[in-house]
């Protein structure tokens, strides 16, 4: 193959995942803001800087769009949890998951909250998905954490549940970021305090699953 045809080849793949990943990051705000419902294409395309005809070249509806943004933040989740597996240190696993969903929360704080209004408005767009492939994920992992019990490594508890929990306490320093800003009296929390909680909510969880937190996460 030329070298030019194939560095030109480079150059438009490049181009095509930056212009792609504007789309992403102005879909995420406007859904945010005004859900699916209120979102348009031509807001999300004036947040991008791109004609609106060049967004619908990239991606056909606000549907397409849409779920897009949700897949992307839920797969990003899904993959923290990657070191919880049968042969996994169980201390170790869950407190690395803990502190990777917690760092999602203080960097990707919009698309959590595109998700959280979906969820809260009956998952009309992701019912499926939700039913079919985090289904099958959690019932992998809650598989393992059971062959962890069952090794006597932690204690009996219910592993769907814990799962639900920790979802629970990260996910809600995005979803209600505001809320606590507000109640601690700052704008914002520092990487510092994010980490502090990070920390805490690993010891809670934990000690309540019978696990002795690890020194260094």
């Amino acid at each position: 193959m030329n070298a030019d045809v194939g560095n030109g080849g480079g150059v438009r793949q490049r181009s095509r995942a930056s212009i792609e990943r504007r789309i992403l990051e102005a879909a995420e705000s406007v859904f945010a803001e005004a859900g699916f419902n209120g979102a348009t294409t031509a807001e999300i395309a004036r947040r991008a800087a791109i004609p609106k005809a060049n967004l619908h070249y990239y991606f056909n509806t606000k549907e397409e769009l849409y779920q897009q943004v949700l897949t992307g933040i839920v797969n990003t989740w899904l993959h923290t949890a990657d070191e919880i597996t049968i042969d996994a240190d169980p201390a170790q696993a869950l407190a690395h998951y803990i502190t990777a969903k917690v760092e999602l929360a203080r960097e990707r704080p919009i698309p959590s909250r595109v998700f959280a209004n979906e969820i809260i408005h009956g998952a009309p767009h992701l019912g499926k998905y939700l039913g079919s492939e985090l289904r099958a994920w959690v019932d992998t992992k809650a598989k393992v954490i059971r062959g962890w019990i069952a090794a006597g490594k932690m204690r009996d508890i219910d592993p769907k549940h814990l799962l639900f929990m920790i979802w629970a306490s990260t996910q809600t320093y995005a979803d209600f970021a505001s809320q606590i800003s507000a109640v601690l009296g700052k704008e914002q929390l520092s990487p510092q305090e994010y980490k502090a909680v990070a920390r805490q909510v690993t010891e809670i969880i934990l000690r309540g699953c019978g696990l002795t937190p690890p020194t260094q996460i």
